[in-house]
């Protein structure tokens, strides 16, 4: 087996013809969406989307909501349907909810919270870095801290009622702190998550919640997205026809092995060519769809939880703002902006009165 510079051409022509077709990241998760819809095995007799909310004149007013399990082949068909991105679980701790309508009895939205990714600069600024320099450090850090992965309203609840507001909202409550605490034997204070889109969108739903997030920053980036569906597939098996397996089974992150290994196998094999330029300048290209995220916290309350989680202290304070978090206090929050929202859309006939799903076959406008 041998991989050579024509076939190290070919294959800077295979990322040059997929990442070309993207000018900005929303066109990309688009097209991931739509070939992970191939996939789904989605049960016709029964539609999921029949769990979703769907009365769209009912007033929030009229609501209320509570947080729960469902099992995991339910959460994740409903989100599937629901949402624009490919939601693959990260290691560590994984906890998935659904927030319900409680009259209707109908779900709202969904929510995967797990263990914070290892580096994050405006984290990193936050904290000092001082969780890193131990274990003890890092252990206190890892079961004190939760990251929102998975905030997806269905919609058009999202649109009508601020349903991303409300779901960021549950996320820092008292209410998600305690689940989190029992299930992982935690003492949850800070909750972090990045918005959706990066740094050339001026707004993000997590805008305007004090106290319950904040924002902290901008992250880095510097990676390559992945290309996905059939023109991997076909990459991947030209590859290991030429060199053999790629990467050993099992391998944490296999996907990302098996792309940074076919990166590097070409750029080796174009080294020292004008072929090789030619290929750097497409790989930084396609790192352009990605951008710096928006970095937000909450602290659930705790006026200390930055020196908990250092590990300076073991004992959180409560802050005048406790109470807020309190589920029943955020959703009264809601109320009142959704209120305002809800309102303003009726009276000007823009209110949307269709249940959004991706196995409709409409088209899909709302990126979430």
């Amino acid at each position: 087996m041998s991989f050579e510079k024509e076939d190290a051409i070919y294959v800077s022509s295979i990322f040059e013809n997929y990442f070309g077709n993207f000018e900005r990241i929303d066109q990309y998760m688009k097209d991931q969406k739509l070939n992970s819809l191939s996939g789904m095995n989605i049960n016709t007799l029964f539609p999921p989307e029949e769990d979703l909310f769907s009365d769209f004149s009912m007033h929030p007013n009229d609501m209320d909501f509570d947080v729960m399990a469902v099992p995991n082949d339910t959460w994740d068909t409903l989100l599937n349907i629901t949402s624009s991105h490919i939601n693959s679980a990260s290691p560590g701790r994984n906890l998935k909810l659904a927030v319900v309508e409680k009259n209707s009895s109908k779900f709202v939205g969904f929510i995967r919270l797990g263990s914070p990714i290892i580096n994050c600069k405006p984290r990193n600024e936050l904290l000092g870095q001082v969780f890193t320099q131990t274990k003890e450090g890092a252990s206190r850090f890892n079961n004190s801290s939760m990251m929102g992965f998975v905030i997806v309203p269905g919609q058009p609840f999202g649109y009508n009622y601020l349903g991303g507001k409300l779901l960021a909202a549950i996320c820092c409550s008292h209410a998600v702190r305690e689940i989190c605490n029992k299930k992982y034997n935690m003492n949850l204070c800070l909750f972090e998550t990045t918005s959706l889109y990066g740094s050339s969108k001026t707004v993000s739903q997590y805008d305007g919640m004090k106290p319950y997030i904040r924002f902290k920053g901008l992250t880095e980036s510097d990676f390559l997205p992945m290309m996905h569906g059939k023109p991997f597939e076909d990459l991947k098996t030209f590859m290991e026809e030429k060199v053999g397996k790629l990467v050993d089974d099992g391998v944490s992150s296999r996907k990302l092995k098996i792309s940074q290994r076919i990166i590097a196998l070409t750029k080796q094999a174009l080294k020292g060519s004008t072929e090789l330029e030619h290929f750097l300048k497409i790989i930084e290209k396609a790192k352009c769809l990605t951008e710096k995220k928006r970095y937000y916290i909450s602290d659930y309350g705790f006026k200390n939880y930055i020196d908990y989680a250092n590990n300076k202290t073991d004992e959180l304070i409560k802050g005048e703002n406790y109470e807020k978090f309190e589920l029943e206090n955020i959703i009264e929050w809601w109320r009142k902006k959704a209120v305002n929202r809800y309102e303003t859309l009726n009276s000007e006939g823009r209110l949307r009165t269709e249940l959004e799903v991706w196995t409709s076959g409409k088209h899909i406008d709302i990126i979430r």
